[in-house]
């Protein structure tokens, strides 16, 4: 397991996360327990192991150790529940947000789109902002897109066992959504990854569960009823939002 070596600095955003360099020379996002945010890291676990098995650009991550040590020397803490392993994601550095980039005449790795925009709907994730892009130029008006900011999945970093049975099925409110469809090239690939999506096995979605530290407070109902809504709305829902999504948002913004 890497360990971390230096401290960096304080990320903005409502997560209070904090920039670390650990052994292997990389910089990591590192996201700890919060109080009143008691499901953020277990999301951003469960969204970034999906993300990976649907092949997305989500940021390489690791669960972490940080010392007691390390962590005691950390500014602005105060809002944390200490735990001894946090999740942290690879820094991506020399990227813009949706908000700063300019000129955006392609995104390079286009394909996965329309897979992000289906998981958002899968994992009911209402917080697909502008900020929760980054955008890596690789030549003049050209970006690679990568998917951050897993930790309000499930509707919220708060939920609780009777929001799983409840998630909405309705569109999704999303300005970074109508940005990216802009760019897929066909209706098919939503049906492209639809179908990688069912090849999760169920087994696969219960081992993720089971990997979630159990300091992470989500309890031996919550993990079961999780496994039994993700599959279910998977199954069920989900080709009918993706429909409801190409109707509604992809055919007015290709005709448009």
């Amino acid at each position: 397991m890497i360990q971390p070596v230096a401290y960096q600095r304080k990320v903005d955003g409502k997560s209070g996360a904090h920039l670390i360099t650990f052994d292997d020379g990389r910089d990591y996002v590192v996201k700890f327990l919060k109080s009143e945010f008691e499901k953020m890291l277990a999301n951003e676990w469960i969204g970034y192991c999906l993300a990976r098995f649907m092949q997305l650009p989500v940021p390489f991550a690791h669960i972490v150790e940080i010392p007691p040590e390390f962590y005691r020397n950390m500014p602005d803490i105060g809002c944390f529940v200490y735990t001894k392993q946090q999740f942290a994601s690879l820094y991506i550095e020399d990227c813009k947000n949706g908000y700063t980039a300019s000129n955006m005449k392609m995104i390079t790795n286009a394909d996965s789109l329309a897979g992000i925009i289906l998981l958002d709907y899968w994992l009911y994730n209402r917080d697909r902002t502008r900020k929760n892009i980054l955008l890596q130029e690789e030549a003049a008006g050209e970006y690679k897109l990568w998917m951050i900011d897993q930790s309000e999945i499930l509707g919220s970093y708060s939920w609780v066992l009777s929001d799983l049975e409840t998630l909405p099925d309705t569109l999704l409110r999303s300005a970074t959504h109508q940005i990216m469809g802009r760019f897929i090239r066909d209706e098919s690939a939503f049906e492209k990854h639809l179908q990688i999506a069912g090849t999760i096995p169920r087994l696969l979605l219960e081992e993720i569960v089971s990997l979630i530290p159990d300091e992470w407070r989500v309890s031996v109902q919550e993990r079961e009823k999780l496994v039994d809504s993700l599959v279910s709305r998977r199954d069920q829902q989900l080709p009918l939002m993706m429909k409801r999504f190409i109707e509604n948002v992809y055919e007015p913004l290709k005709r448009g």
